[in-house]
């Protein structure tokens, strides 16, 4: 797919979102009448939605948000947990003030915590959903490490200053068999700076609460007919496939499109995949 008139647009503009002391910090990518939510994964930004927002073409708008505890994004209480319903109040003033009636939602791998959030708070506002390799559905890591009891969470903690004893733990699971050799290798990747780790450690606590009753989420978006569009890696070892198809089949109006690929590199994977299958865009098109 050759680049457009769009493609002119894709500096984008900043902007911050504030209240009550939180920022949500956002780029702004198009002046088209169609609006996406983007919401990246762990340790990424707003930027690595650029190759697939130029598919989207001259008629879309996309707010392209930093996740909290990235870029520019801070909440009020840096250590609190941020609830659903928090996050929800964050969303609704944040369309008020934009003045922005419907939209859909764009989200890889922790993103789609929030996409998931604000369809199961605005689901009559919604007009799509675009999911890559989401979390939030099937189990991850670092999120089942943060649900257990405290002193699991203490471990974490410990770990931004002293991460030996985690690897050895991680390490542990690995020889009895417990945990993927590939994920190991992935936390060690995440463990290797004290600013990552710090991160980790506030991304996983702070978002423990961002879950899902999982029949309760698809009674929703069948109830409201949801198209939605899983992008999902076939090697994927931190977000399986597996789970996510199983969820997926229970929606009505869902699509699963199955790439040769692993988690790390799977937004460029689908931008990749959509520019060689330009014949797919209006099957994934925003409404």
């Amino acid at each position: 797919m050759k680049c457009n008139s769009f493609c002119g647009h894709l500096q984008g503009s900043d902007g911050v979102y504030t209240l009550l002391k939180t920022h949500l910090n956002y780029r702004k990518y198009g002046t088209g009448p169609k609006v996406v939510l983007a919401f990246h994964g762990y340790g990424q930004s707003e930027g690595h939605w650029r190759g697939l927002i130029q598919l989207l073409g001259p008629e879309v708008t996309v707010y392209a948000f930093d996740l909290f505890y990235h870029g520019g994004s801070r909440l009020a209480k840096q250590d609190s947990p941020l609830t659903k319903q928090r996050l929800a109040e964050l969303l609704q003033t944040f369309l008020a003030e934009q003045g922005i009636e419907s939209f859909s939602l764009l989200a890889f791998s922790m993103g789609a915590k929030f996409a998931l959030t604000a369809a199961e708070y605005f689901p009559e506002r919604v007009k799509g959903v675009w999911l890559i390799a989401p979390d939030g559905i099937g189990s991850q890591l670092w999120y089942t490490l943060a649900m257990r009891p405290p002193w699991m969470r203490g471990l974490l903690g410990r770990a931004v200053l002293r991460p030996q004893r985690l690897l050895r733990f991680l390490n542990t699971l690995r020889q009895r068999r417990l945990l993927d050799p590939n994920l190991v290798h992935f936390a060690q990747w995440q463990l290797d700076s004290r600013e990552k780790r710090l991160r980790i450690y506030r991304s996983w606590t702070a978002f423990r609460g961002l879950t899902f009753d999982l029949k309760r989420l698809a009674r929703v978006l069948n109830q409201h007919a949801i198209p939605v569009t899983f992008f999902l890696g076939r090697h994927d070892r931190v977000i399986p496939p597996a789970g996510i198809q199983q969820f997926a089949a229970t929606l009505s109006k869902a699509d699963t499109i199955l790439l040769n690929t692993g988690h790390a590199g799977l937004i460029y994977d689908v931008t990749a995949y959509l520019r060689q299958h330009p014949q797919l865009m209006p099957r994934v098109a925003v409404a």
